[in-house]
């Protein structure tokens, strides 16, 4: 693995590991012993990778497991504006290694990138309080070369599509793709750019759909965003929730299993 140009010169760092519990485990525990970033974790493989929820992330060798620390990236209220950032480097960075998916490039509220409409890679952000100072782990998964079957979402990988990006090449795009978007966010001053661009990358917006909360679902239909990120979800009596956190699924069986080719030269 090896940082783009743009990162290193803006002072992040690298440290790269064959094998490790989770990125994200491994990021908050080396800033409780004092690592205050900016610095990316990577591994080849993950024992104990993890999504939203507590949910297992299989991790075989071949795809893209890391995670970038961040000391104290905006004050709190803004941390969560971190997943559309997030996901617009990696759209930013795929398209970047395989310009011929970029027509099949979508994003999927609140953290999910889509290839021909099925989960290509995931976010997964964790946050503490060090110093009196929030830090972030942002962790982040795309599958490369695998994908794991039988999820409640279709799953589908590059490799599929004829995009034969290494993890190692795709990280070295995400890497200063994320010193771009982090520049655009600029510690949350610039999150309605962030969001308009988000949002002219989304799907999922004006079809029906199923929300899975902690406690319960919800039915509707996706209308938009926030201004704070949040969906908004009109219910069958036509009122509006705004939902911060949430695991959507659209309700019409349209989610394709099969990305479309388009080999990468």
């Amino acid at each position: 693995m090896h940082l783009h140009s743009a990162a290193a010169a803006a002072g992040y760092r690298l440290l790269n590991y064959a094998t490790v519990a989770s990125t994200n485990a491994e990021a908050l525990g080396l800033a409780r012993r004092g690592e205050r970033g900016p610095l990316w974790i990577t591994a080849q493989q993950q024992t104990a990778g993890r999504g939203r929820r507590g949910n297992a992330w299989s991790s075989p060798s071949g795809n893209l497991y890391a995670t970038l620390l961040l000391h104290d990236p905006a004050p709190a209220e803004h941390a969560p504006e971190l997943s559309f950032v997030t996901a617009l480097a990696l759209h930013d960075a795929v398209g970047e290694c395989a310009p011929a998916l970029r027509h099949a490039l979508t994003l999927k509220w609140p953290n999910d990138l889509l290839l021909g409409g099925a989960k290509v890679a995931g976010i997964l952000i964790e946050s503490e309080r060090v110093d009196e100072k929030l830090t972030v782990a942002i962790g982040i998964g795309v599958n490369c070369e695998h994908h794991p079957a039988d999820t409640p979402y279709p799953a589908t990988n590059l490799a599929l599509a004829d995009a034969n990006i290494s993890a190692e090449t795709l990280f070295a795009a995400l890497s200063g793709t994320m010193v771009e978007r982090l520049t655009q966010w600029h510690r949350g001053s610039g999150f309605a750019a962030v969001r308009a661009d988000w949002v002219a990358r989304a799907a999922g917006f004006g079809v029906d759909m199923r929300v899975r909360l902690p406690d319960r679902e919800l039915l509707g239909r996706g209308e938009m965003l926030d201004d704070q990120g949040r969906l908004l979800l009109r219910l069958a009596d036509g009122s509006v929730q705004a939902i911060a956190a949430g695991e959507v699924f659209p309700l019409a069986a349209a989610v394709s299993r099969e990305p479309p080719t388009g080999r990468h030269t």
